[in-house]
Parts: structure tokens; sequence; C-alpha cells
């Protein structure tokens, strides 16, 4: 197929390439200075047009701006005459479904959502990363789905189909396996700092390789360990007293998070009632 990638930042200019390599051809890039210098470095043989210039040359047109551009682009796209039969608009976004390309599909184009589920630091680390993911497919009929597919397989991924009201909630899962994971490192670095451990990046790297391998062995549910789990409301309460003494703004990301641990536990029937009970007396006091 003829690709354009409209916006092409780390992940669209990383699919570019692995589409180039699969044997399509990209026929124009388009989007801010930055996105030209990645183009000259991963996509020499590509043009660098103007957005609608760029659609109008495409069978595909990946766009690959940020999540709150990418309707008005899709909109000024299709005021342009660029989109319309016979072209396919694909997005990027985990979190938004296809109403974000309705004018494409009122220009007559077919429309899809494509959502890796990694992080791309760089374009170097989204070339390696792409291949073996979990790719989401959104699509409106079988005919797109299966093109998203084929995409995906051209991207050496695991495709999956997703109904599109469901990706703001498969978007908030994955903010929870990456995002908030990095934050709660950051909080966890920050923490050991304060208690005089050396290197605390370096100090605390094994356990949480550790914990990604068990999660990934075993589960959540048996991987978790800790005070919560064992029903330990003595140290959950000395953790806290501590937490108020030298960082009062982290005890209620510590709750909400002991909450979410104690039902986790539970629920796995690694925990009583009672011995939760305990722990919630604990809690509530510093709710």
């Amino acid at each position: 197929m003829n690709v354009a990638v409209i916006g092409a930042g780390t992940l669209g200019t990383a699919i570019a390439v692995l589409l180039e390599r699969a044997g399509h051809r990209i026929v124009g890039i388009s989007g801010r200075d930055e996105t030209r210098e990645r183009a000259s470095s991963h996509l020499a043989g590509a043009p660098f047009l103007e957005p609608a210039e760029a659609a109008a040359a495409a069978e595909l047109v990946v766009i690959g701006t940020p999540d709150d551009v990418i309707e008005p682009t899709v909109e000024a796209l299709a005021a342009a005459a660029a989109l319309g039969t016979g072209t396919w608009v694909v997005h990027l976004s985990g979190s938004l479904g296809l109403d974000a390309l309705k004018s494409a599909a009122v220009a007559g184009a077919g429309i899809l959502a494509i959502h890796p589920l990694q992080t791309f630091p760089d374009v170097g680390s989204a070339l390696e990363r792409l291949r073996g993911c979990s790719i989401a497919i959104t699509a409106e009929d079988d005919e797109g789905y299966l093109l998203g597919e084929r995409l995906a397989g051209d991207l050496d991924g695991v495709p999956f189909r997703l109904s599109g009201e469901l990706r703001p909630l498969y978007h908030a899962a994955a903010v929870f396996a990456s995002n908030y994971l990095v934050t709660a490192s950051a909080i966890a670095e920050s923490l050991f700092a304060e208690a005089g451990v050396p290197d605390p990046a370096r100090a605390m790297g094994p356990l949480q390789r550790a914990t990604i391998e068990n999660v990934e062995q075993l589960g959540p549910a048996r991987a978790l360990t800790g005070p919560a789990v064992r029903g330990d409301a003595g140290t959950i309460r000395r953790n806290l007293e501590a937490l108020e003494a030298r960082a009062p703004e982290l005890v209620p990301a510590y709750v909400a998070m002991a909450r979410a641990t104690l039902h986790l536990a539970e629920r796995s029937g690694r925990l009583s009632s009672g011995a939760r009970a305990a722990v919630e007396d604990v809690l509530d006091r510093w709710s």
C-alpha cells in the first residue's frame, strides 16, 4: 500500500519504517521540524510534504499526532478533499475510538484504530519493541479488522480486536501498568534516598525486576507480598507514621494503594476478613 504518516512522532516513524520493510511504500511524511529530522534519519527516501498533499497520495493515512489533535487533523484533511473512497485512515491513540475519524468516514474513507501495548522512548527502541507486542485493533467491520490485523502482522506484532467503547478502559489499564509504575518507582526512589540508601535506583532495581518476573510467572494474586497481604496492621501503621513525619504528601497515595492491595489479597483468598478489618482500622485513622 502507499502510506502517508501525518505527525510522524516516535511511534509513527517506527511504524513507517517497519511498514516500508514489509513492502509498503511511504509516499509522504508530514509534521513539525522534529518530524523532518526523524524522517531524514530513519526514512531517507520518503518525501516531506504538507499534510493534505501526503494524504492525497496515499491509500493508508496514519495519523500519529497527539490525541487532542487527531480529530481536527482529520477534519482538515477531509475538508481539503485529501480523503475519500479507496483510502484508509488509522489513528494510533489508545484511548480514542473511531469517532475521532468520523469526518474521514463521511468523506468515504475506511477507518480503524491501532494501538501497540508498549512504551517507546525513542524510534530505535520502538523498532525493537513493536516486534512481538500486543496490538489493539478497532474497526467498523470485518474488512477493517482484517486490514488492521494484516498491518499488525507487518509490524511483527500480535493483534487482538478491541471494542471501541472499551478503548478508554483499556488505556486506563495501560496507564496503571506503565505510567503509574514509573511514578511509583520515582516515589520509592525518593523515599529510599530519604532513608539513606546509597544509589537507590540501583538498589531497588533487583527488587522491581523480581517483582515483575513474579507477576509474569505467577499472576498478580500469587506474586503479592508485603504487609497488606499478611494483614500486618502494625507495619502499615509504622509506614504511615514515617510518611507523615518525612513525606506527608504521600500518605494519601499509600492509603489508596493499601486499600487496593487489601482488596486483591482478600479476593485471592490470601487474607482473612478479620485481618483485613484490622488493617482497615489503621487506614481509617489516616483517611
